[in-house]
């Protein structure tokens, strides 16, 4: 009976032995194939790294360019349009601001409440409405009175706490993302039309004197106080 308890233990403690080993077999199998993984991966990126001074040829050749193409039209490859900000926010910034961005097929108007550089963003609300498809090759007054519409109709919206004192009007940042070439940091002309608008009126205008005009027709007590366009590479 001793005898075949004793069998027993070492036929078990060998099976034991025998699943210890292909375990760890297994395990340095997978290590060991990790280990290569990473070594190629090293190589890889050693090989495709750039060096700092190939990187800072790179910006210099770059910021260059950014000059050549702001001193005069044609002087570079890359397009370049003065955009006349001349300093960045400083978080000290207090009250309530109106944006609206016309980038292609919808448009969207923002509200934002600033409370300095302790508070924040203390409140913000927005809408986005559809441009119809005839608003996109129409006339530039059409245009304009509709998103002049839809910003009376948010405006009409705001509570009494979002209310400008006397005698102040309400400043809207308009973000233009079509090709403008900017005369100042309030106003610039329609270079031409991209996204699928095709209207011929208001090329060569002054987008903000066109938004403005309708503004005044809506009786919307606002001014444009800043103008950004964003252009994608491809325009």
């Amino acid at each position: 009976m001793k005898k075949a308890t004793v069998g027993a233990v070492v036929v078990g403690t060998a099976a034991a032995v025998a699943v210890a080993a292909l375990i760890m077999r297994h395990r340095m199998g997978k290590s060991s194939k990790w280990a290569r993984a990473r070594a190629i991966l090293k190589e890889f990126e050693e090989k495709c790294a750039t060096p700092d001074g190939k990187l800072k040829q790179v910006a210099d050749a770059m910021t260059v360019e950014m000059h050549a193409g702001l001193a005069s039209e044609g002087g570079s490859k890359l397009k370049m349009l003065i955009s006349y900000v001349d300093n960045l926010p400083t978080g000290d910034e207090g009250g309530v601001f109106y944006a609206l961005d016309l980038g292609g097929t919808n448009f969207r108007v923002l509200r934002v409440q600033l409370g300095g550089k302790d508070g924040g963003i203390i409140h913000q609300e927005f809408a986005e409405a559809s441009i119809p498809p005839n608003l996109m090759v129409g006339t530039s007054e059409a245009l304009f009175d509709y998103i002049a519409a839809e910003l009376a109709k948010f405006v009409a919206e705001e509570g009494e706490e979002f209310h400008p004192p006397p005698g102040r009007q309400r400043e809207l940042g308009f973000t233009f993302s079509f090709p403008i070439m900017q005369t100042s940091i309030n106003s610039g002309t329609l270079i031409r039309w991209t996204k699928g608008f095709s209207i011929d009126d208001t090329v060569g205008k002054d987008v903000v004197a066109e938004l403005t005009k309708a503004m005044q027709k809506r009786e919307i007590d606002m001014r444009v106080s800043a103008l950004v366009s964003l252009l994608d590479v491809a325009q």
